[in-house]
């Protein structure tokens, strides 16, 4: 009884998590923590490199450099809060930690969104009009992009966040989710939310089908230029376009899944599985995908590696 008074009146939600304590998740725990430490190395080691080597300092580096930034604040805002809690067996978040992993997961989830269009049409460019690229993508343009991506990402997510925790939670508060997610949270309101789904159903469409969309429209335009290439370039350009398209619809096709459906369509199951690819499978493959399998990171690589090399003897 005690703790059903807990439950109900206390500010604190409670996250039920993705782990239970059979031996299956211990294995699943073990693997999401390996997946944390791998996409935190490698997406630090992009950054390194971007910001150390002179041959990597492009548009195309620059808006990387972001993704990895991105990518390693959105992991580390969900993943170490699950790994905290399946090792001290307590689940409570507090209203305000509820807040802030909202909001930053708002920002770093529509930030991206529009970032890996920015990306798609960096790459249109460079294929598709090579010569007009340095006009095109001058430094101040790439800037620009970085910066609108993350300034209309923090906007969106003020408004969004301001709204679900407006909200009163009169019933349970046990989020059935591993994180404080908006379409999770809304189940446990006890006002009618259609409206600000109306709203949700907008901002969809601005941060995933358009998007998405122009993603979709240049790597057409890249494919058909690539199809007029010569064989040996021509396979080269097309298994790297199959690599970024997969990671994309990896990406945002769980997240139009989850944020673009009606309240009544969500099971906290499916839920679950799906927000596993947009938080933390596709920041660990960003890198390796758009970055280690380019011939200028492995060479930026093997000249860390040399030089330190020759310093230590």
């Amino acid at each position: 009884m005690m703790g059903h008074e807990n439950q109900t009146f206390s500010s604190d939600f409670i996250l039920l998590g993705l782990f239970s304590s059979s031996q299956t998740s211990q294995v699943f725990f073990s693997f999401i923590f390996f997946i944390f430490i791998m996409t935190i190395t490698e997406n630090a080691l992009m950054i390194l490199l971007i910001h150390t080597d002179s041959r990597l300092h492009t548009p195309m580096y620059f808006l990387l450099s972001h993704l990895s930034f991105m990518d390693i604040l959105h992991i580390s805002n969900i993943v170490p809060k699950m790994i905290a809690d399946y090792l001290s067996g307590s689940r409570t978040i507090s209203f305000a930690g509820c807040g802030f992993q909202i909001f930053l997961s708002l920002t770093l989830l529509g930030g991206e969104c529009l970032l890996l269009a920015a990306m798609s049409y960096d790459r249109y460019v460079a294929i598709c009009h090579p010569l007009r690229y340095p006009v095109l993508m001058k430094d101040n343009t790439s800037g620009l992009l970085a910066s609108g991506s993350w300034l209309v990402g923090v906007f969106n997510s003020i408004v969004h966040t301001s709204f679900a925790l407006h909200f009163p939670y009169c019933h349970s508060r046990a989020i059935d989710h591993f994180f404080c997610e908006v379409p999770a949270m809304l189940k446990l309101s006890c006002v009618d939310t259609s409206r600000y789904e109306r709203g949700v159903y907008v901002s969809g469409i601005i941060f995933l089908l358009i998007p998405f969309s122009i993603i979709s429209i240049s790597y057409v335009q890249i494919l058909l230029t690539i199809f007029q290439m010569q064989a040996g370039a021509r396979q080269k350009s097309l298994s790297t376009c199959s690599f970024h398209m997969v990671v994309v619809i990896m990406y945002y096709g769980p997240f139009i899944f989850t944020y673009m459906r009606p309240r009544s369509y969500h099971t906290p199951g499916q839920d679950k599985f799906l927000a596993i690819f947009y938080t933390i499978l596709t920041p660990s493959l960003n890198p390796i995908i758009y970055s280690f399998r380019n011939k200028d990171v492995l060479m930026a690589v093997k000249n860390i590696v040399q030089n330190n090399f020759l310093n230590k003897n």
